[in-house]
């Protein structure tokens, strides 16, 4: 028997509505001493301002957003779905998953649902492993969502970071289908590197011990997020025979245009082919891809019969890439 495909049938996304400025942010750093810029800002990261999640809204409540905004788009009901995957470097508990949150306040119950931790790699590693059930049986359709209030793990002193992260979700809907959908999905982490980009802190005793913010060596990053981007695209392609040539769009992670731009300059992509939302929403990690697909999609720029390839990379060091035709 031959084995389904699975297809995107949906996007959705969601972004908090209070938003940071770049001057916003600079107004509140001066208020501590913390010399900044808009130019300063634009010129390193591309970003122009965040979202931020109000307190006591958590990654769920952005999941369950951009979840339902998915199936409406793919003209699917809740109880269509079995399986949920939730990325997500900042889940509302230790324990239950956030995807079974999501699951309750969708009224989805009885399917598998269950988290991915990649960091920013997360949506990447979530369709691969929708895309792998799909094809093997064990779902019919999926809802894989990204969601982060990256806010919530950050040094607000610390402008080489605070600058960088916003809060949001993405998600899509993936479906079994004879046709091609998810054409091929390389995932890879190198554990040796885990000290570059991390939040060391932990729950232990009923507090938290350790630090409990985001630390970042900048330049190390930079380099081998490059790197390991190209490397990945380029390992994907070549999984069903395709070169950059055929490809329509390339959505990167959102972490800075520096990185994005230096990506496809050594893959080759030309600037008007690369989906670039930074700007907008700023670095909401797992959940920067599917924020920057639904909006190329919404705005008419993704097109159906397009083939779009995804990347992304993150603290772990993970990095992995799902290429699409829509």
């Amino acid at each position: 028997m031959t084995l389904p495909h699975s297809r995107i049938v949906g996007t959705g996304s969601y972004l908090p509505p209070r938003v940071l400025t770049n001057d916003d942010l600079v107004r509140q750093l001066a208020g501590r001493g913390i010399e900044s810029s808009d130019e300063w800002i634009v010129e390193r990261t591309g970003i122009r301002q965040r979202h931020i999640a109000d307190e006591g809204v958590a990654s769920s409540q952005l999941a369950i957003e951009a979840a339902r905004r998915a199936l409406e788009s793919a003209g699917l009901a809740p109880a269509d779905i079995d399986l949920i995957i939730v990325a997500t470097s900042t889940p509302d508990f230790v324990f239950p998953s956030t995807a079974c949150l999501v699951q309750k306040a969708l009224g989805a119950p009885g399917g598998a649902a269950f988290d991915v931790q990649a960091v920013c790699s997360g949506f990447a590693y979530a369709a691969a492993v929708a895309d792998s059930m799909i094809r093997t049986g064990l779902a019919h359709r999926a809802l894989v969502i990204g969601a982060e209030v990256f806010s919530r793990i950050l040094d607000w002193n610390d402008r080489g970071t605070c600058v960088l992260f916003g809060d949001g979700a993405g998600a899509i809907v993936l479906a079994a289908d004879e046709r091609p959908g998810v054409l091929a999905a390389r995932l890879h982490a190198d554990g040796r590197h885990e000290s570059i980009l991390r939040t060391a802190g932990h729950v232990a005793g009923g507090s938290i011990t350790g630090y409990p913010f985001l630390t970042m060596d900048g330049q190390a990053v930079f380099k081998l997020a490059v790197s390991v981007l190209d490397s990945v695209a380029r390992e994907t392609m070549a999984a069903c025979g395709l070169t950059v040539n055929d490809i329509d769009w390339l959505i990167p992670h959102q972490a800075n245009v520096r990185i994005m731009q230096a990506t496809a300059r050594r893959l080759g992509v030309p600037a008007d082919k690369v989906i670039v939302t930074v700007d907008l929403h700023a670095n909401t990690s797992a959940a920067s891809i599917p924020l920057a697909l639904d909006v190329a999609v919404r705005d008419g720029r993704i097109r159906p019969g397009q083939r779009v390839l995804m990347e992304g990379v993150g603290g772990g060091f993970t990095w992995g890439a799902v290429l699409v035709q829509m």
